[in-house]
């Protein structure tokens, strides 16, 4: 089954949700560059704080707490103590660019914690196989958010649709790690439907995804326990129904997912072009 990550530093909050099958608490203290390269975009900008991460931590002991650092600069160090400090289970690195980012970075972890890297950028795209094979690695995992800005794409999910994805899940696989990238809605909702991207982890054999932002709206009347309990119900349906295509199913799947993306790429393209 795929282990469902949240975004939050309210340990309240991550309390319900980890009761509810979120197994992967993501607190994320990533702002050096965000701003600029997410601005334009209605993106989540996190300001989460070594405190959360404590609070987070003693609010859910039994929980996977992972803590997403800065993309690595002359504070990285301070970082990693203070993560694993806070109980970090698995630490992520954003936004690097080669090999020895993530090397420095397993040398300053040695061994307390998984290494997460987050492969959001063209360049290190290009070196997934020579960063599975460091150590402690934990998790392969795609950042589609800014890997499409980067790549001048108009849509989140272009890069999946276009195959950018499955050499880095093919790789993760024979080193013997978890794979995830993106992530997912709510079954029903979304540009391209939660199920449709879920189809799209099945058929790479993903392990991990994001609960994206949308999954659970405060302003809702509905509390949490609610949404989470029904959705991830719901998500989980479709996992189970999914999991039983056969081949020709999966790719007939595959390419209703494309033409949907290319639908939404289109429309943006026109909208833009007025």
């Amino acid at each position: 089954m795929l282990r469902f990550m949240f975004i939050t530093n309210d340990s309240q909050l991550a309390k319900v949700i980890f009761e509810q099958g979120v197994e992967r608490i993501f607190v994320d203290w990533e702002v050096n560059g965000k701003q600029q390269r997410q601005g334009h975009l209605d993106t989540v900008m996190s300001n989460h704080t070594y405190e959360d991460a404590v609070a987070v931590r003693q609010a859910v002991p039994e929980a996977e707490l992972l803590i997403r650092l800065n993309p690595f600069y002359k504070g990285t160090l301070d970082e990693v103590e203070k993560a694993i400090k806070a109980g970090a289970d698995l630490i992520m690195l954003p936004m690097f660019q080669t090999v020895e980012e993530v090397r420095l970075l397993s040398e300053m972890v040695n061994g307390r914690a998984g290494i997460v890297p987050l492969f959001e950028t063209p360049e290190s795209m290009d070196c997934v196989n020579d960063v599975a094979g460091l150590m402690g690695i934990h998790e392969i995992y795609v950042g589609l958010n800014d890997l499409h800005l980067a790549l001048g794409l108009d849509f989140i999910f272009e890069p999946l649709a276009k195959g950018m994805l499955e050499e880095a899940a093919y790789i993760s696989k024979r080193a013997g790690l978890r794979f995830g990238f993106g992530g997912v809605a709510r079954a029903d909702e979304g540009a391209v439907s939660g199920s449709m991207v879920l189809g799209e982890h099945l058929r790479l054999k993903s392990d991990s995804v994001i609960l994206s932002r949308t999954f659970y709206r405060p302003t809702e009347e509905e509390d949490a326990k609610t949404v989470f309990s029904r959705e991830i119900k719901r998500l989980r349906e479709c996992e189970t129904q999914l999991a039983q295509r056969n081949t020709m199913q999966e790719k007939l799947d595959h390419e209703a997912f494309c033409q949907a993306v290319e639908m939404v790429v289109a429309a943006k393209r026109e909208k833009t072009s007025v």
